[in-house]
């Protein structure tokens, strides 16, 4: 069972990267959120979250 993470794009809603994932055949299993960060006058400044998705080949679950 190999698990990898797939990022949900900018322009794309959460349900809409669940609903593509599973379309192509991935089960999720886990989620995380990672702040994506932009350096301004040496500071670094939180700009938006990223969300992924750890997900497994839905044929590998037994």
């Amino acid at each position: 069972m190999k698990k990898q993470w797939v990022a949900v794009n900018e322009q794309e809603t959460v349900a809409a990267a669940y609903d593509r994932l599973q379309q192509q055949g991935y089960q999720i299993v886990g989620r995380r959120e990672v702040p994506v960060f932009e350096e301004v006058k040496g500071e670094p400044v939180p700009v938006r979250q990223q969300i992924e998705f750890c997900v497994i080949e839905a044929k590998d679950e037994r």
